[in-house]
């Protein structure tokens, strides 16, 4: 464990003095680089930057009219088909969207339920195995111009409902 904290550690600091010694042993314009790299990325974020307005936006108004209450009282009864605790369905909707949301409704959870809790040990698989993945593709995707995304979406949605069913798997195994 000692070697994995300090392989932690170091590593890091090993991949700037590598890079910084690459560019220099290579004659490259190392500072002039990281500058224009700099200025390319302060160009992406000021376009991707109305996207993710909209989307805590969205969030934000999801959660405040109740709406995501009402879906997921309906969606109580098949989620509790797939052993899927009640109070986890919101974080796997709003997972979707926005991390950070997600995270304030696990802390409600872990408050509530415990975090070494059935309800605690699925939300915790759910947030490690799943992706945000309306917000990664509409960054991604918006960041080079792309409309038609053709199976993207369809494919995140498979593999975010393989991350649920591996979270309510593995946590019926381990509690």
């Amino acid at each position: 464990m000692k070697f994995l904290m300090f392989l932690s550690e170091a590593l890091v600091p090993l991949v700037i003095f590598y890079i910084v010694g690459f560019g220099v042993l290579s004659k490259r314009p190392v500072f002039d680089d990281f500058i224009n790299g700099a200025k390319d990325g302060m160009k992406t974020v000021a376009g991707i930057l109305p996207t993710l307005i909209g989307l805590m936006t969205a969030v934000g108004v999801l959660r405040a009219s109740g709406f995501l209450d009402v879906l997921s009282k309906l969606l109580t009864k098949p989620a509790g088909l797939l052993f899927l605790p009640a109070p986890v369905v919101p974080v796997i909707l709003i997972r979707l969207i926005s991390n950070s949301a997600a995270i304030g409704l696990v802390l409600d959870i872990f408050k509530r339920y415990g975090t070494d809790s059935y309800i605690g040990m699925v939300t915790s698989i759910i947030m490690s195995c799943t992706e945000t993945l309306f917000y990664c593709l509409s960054v991604y995707f918006g960041t080079v111009k792309i409309r038609k995304t053709r199976y993207a979406l369809t494919g995140s949605l498979i593999a975010t409902f393989a991350g649920i069913a591996a979270s309510v798997v593995l946590s019926r195994i381990l509690v």
